[in-house]
């Protein structure tokens, strides 16, 4: 990141800043690991791997899979008038660059330590990776209404810092509670943080239906609750 980043000085804007707002699905984001590299004077998969991994017990997250973790990497599947079919993965990045927006592979069981971290105000395992107003701002909507349209999101959705925030549920025709937040991941992977219930929800497909598989998966976990 540190020969590609500076190169992003040079293409010029969409527009001007502060005028309006989209999201950058790669180069804002490894815009934002880099920023995390100069800051902290480590690379970014170290400042992760100490900062985040290793005290969440996140033994199975990494840029790169181990040779001996290779047999249980899931395959990419893309949908065919035959039905799903194997396809390489549509992003590849170089062993060496470590990409804040799409380089890390990842299982259920680390994701939902990561997502139990957040809906625990930052805390684990009585540590605070973060502070309780951290998560508030991150779960906070940042962009006014410019986020719906967007990657297909509707009206009563915001964005927060990397995060989509269900600001309406009504308006957003979604049975998440209002106050949740989460994100997709590129080859069908789907979380959400609901504070509100204080429930975590992880999905890991590997395939580009996933946007219909995501509001079934979280229309039936909300429907699961009874209290």
């Amino acid at each position: 990141m540190a020969h590609f980043i500076p190169r992003l000085a040079s293409v010029p804007l969409d527009f001007q800043p502060g005028s309006s707002w989209k999201y950058s699905g790669l180069a804002g984001i490894d815009t934002l690991a880099r920023v995390v590299e100069v800051a902290s004077g480590q690379t970014f998969d170290e400042f992760l791997r100490k900062r985040i991994f290793d005290p969440l017990g996140m033994s199975d997250t990494s840029f790169v899979v181990p040779e001996d973790r290779q047999v249980r990497l899931a395959s990419v599947y893309r949908s065919t008038d035959k039905g799903l079919e194997a396809t390489p993965p549509m992003i590849r990045f170089p062993k060496t660059y470590f990409s804040g927006a799409g380089g890390l592979s990842s299982t259920a069981a680390d994701y939902f330590r990561f997502a139990q971290m957040l809906v625990n105000g930052g805390n684990a395992s009585g540590k605070h990776l973060l502070s309780p107003r951290a998560v508030e701002l991150i779960s906070s909507n940042h962009v006014g209404d410019m986020f719906p349209g967007q990657l297909g999101r509707p009206m009563g959705m915001g964005f927060g810092l990397t995060v989509e925030v269900v600001e309406d549920n009504v308006q957003a025709g979604t049975f998440r509670s209002r106050g949740s937040f989460g994100w997709d991941g590129a080859f069908g992977t789907h979380f959400w943080v609901d504070p509100q219930e204080q429930l975590v929800a992880v999905l890991m497909i590997q395939t580009n239906v996933g946007r219909m598989i995501h509001r079934d998966f979280e229309t039936a976990v909300m429907q699961a609750i009874v209290q």
